[in-house]
């Protein structure tokens, strides 16, 4: 969603309100795919539970880029090919940032303080989630899916197409007649 560069707090709360909910949505369902991945690796394999973690991480990311492009952030796309190679590539380094938060968490819990059971893996696992959210909120609203700025021609052109009468900038003042007399002034 654009961000209202001029409008009442109210409205700017608002909007701020609905990318939050985007967010949650997405990263809801970001969640529930990495604890299920997570859980599932641990339960069908011998992996190590860091090492499943990253896995289960690496899965949601996937799921959740699709969601926020499509989903949360698609008012915000830069449909250059460009504008989406520099989305992406921050996407993914902001991604490996969250994921280092998540999983080192996890590391210090089962590696540092030996709780790694099934219970103490799954409730590090979803707090270093919940800390990595905040920062991946933060950084994918920043840097990642910007609020597109709107052109004023757009608007333009969007009030002639609905048939309303287009905001008319003032006419500059008409520059004073050249006559013969004042010419030779």
């Amino acid at each position: 969603m654009s961000k209202p560069e001029s409008g009442s707090v109210l409205d700017r709360v608002r909007g701020l309100a609905r990318e939050i909910a985007r967010f949650g949505a997405v990263g809801g369902l970001g969640v529930l795919v990495n604890l299920g991945v997570f859980n599932l690796i641990r339960q069908v394999t011998d992996l190590q539970v860091v090492r499943a973690s990253v896995i289960a991480t690496l899965v949601a990311i996937v799921t959740n880029y699709l969601g926020f492009r499509y989903f949360a952030y698609r008012d915000r796309a830069d449909r250059t090919g460009a504008g989406r190679t520099r989305e992406l590539g921050l996407f993914l380094a902001f991604s490996a940032i969250g994921l280092v938060i998540e999983n080192g968490i996890l590391f210090t819990a089962t590696y540092g303080f030996h709780w790694d059971g099934p219970l103490a893996s799954n409730f590090f696992k979803f707090t270093g989630i919940g800390i990595a959210t905040v920062f991946r909120f933060w950084s994918y609203r920043t840097w990642v899916f910007k609020a597109l700025p709107t052109p004023a021609a757009a608007s333009l052109v969007v009030e002639q197409r609905d048939g309303q009468a287009p905001a008319e900038a003032p006419a500059p003042a008409p520059a004073p007649a050249r006559t013969p007399e004042t010419a030779a002034n």
